[in-house]
């Protein structure tokens, strides 16, 4: 199932990665790069609520799409926070966190699918809040600007971006827990 809508859907994510960091190239001014880069990452992110929606609506799950999905999120993320260090608007150490987390999970399914324990480290609703966050701080950080006169984006997002740390080592101690026995099981 490679070209049903809701991979489509998912594949958008991947193919936009390379747009919202062209943005950050363009000759334009500052404010502008950030609102079409603000808009095309939420426009994407978007893609991720909606590509799940669709492929339960049409029945149109497979294996390919569980799969490629929390690959186009983690792309997604990982491009977005390496714009923003290099804007000097997180925290390298931050986003070294959130972007090593990434990493070291995604390995630990992998292993953990391959001796037959996936269960044990299913997505849970702490890794769920964690995506969430982080997905409301980015757009604001890539704003970097007052919204509607009342939010300094900058501050909201550094401090959900650092909320967004705090879930991510959490999470990843909990998926760890979960994970040790069947660890310990198989290397004995």
């Amino acid at each position: 199932m490679f070209f049903t809508l809701p991979t489509l859907l998912t594949w958008a994510r991947i193919v936009a990665i390379p747009l919202i960091v062209g943005v950050f190239s363009l000759p334009l001014d500052g404010p502008t790069r950030n609102i079409i880069a603000t808009v095309l990452f939420i426009v994407f992110a978007l893609t991720d609520w909606a590509d799940g929606y669709l492929a339960r609506k049409l029945n149109q799950t497979s294996s390919f799409g569980a799969f490629l999905d929390p690959v186009a999120d983690k792309f997604l993320v990982c491009a977005a926070l390496l714009i923003l260090v290099e804007q000097d608007r997180v925290n390298a150490l931050v986003a070294l966190v959130i972007i090593g987390r990434e990493i070291a999970i995604s390995a630990l399914r992998e292993w953990m699918a391959q001796i037959g324990a996936s269960r044990s480290v299913a997505v849970h609703m702490l890794g769920k809040v964690k995506t969430t966050v982080q997905m409301v701080a980015i757009p604001f950080l890539l704003y970097d600007g007052v919204l509607f006169g009342l939010i300094d984006t900058k501050v909201w997002g550094t401090w959900l971006i650092y909320i967004a740390a705090v879930l991510t080592i959490w999470s990843m101690v909990y998926y760890l827990q979960k994970a040790l026995p069947e660890i310990r099981a198989k290397v004995r």
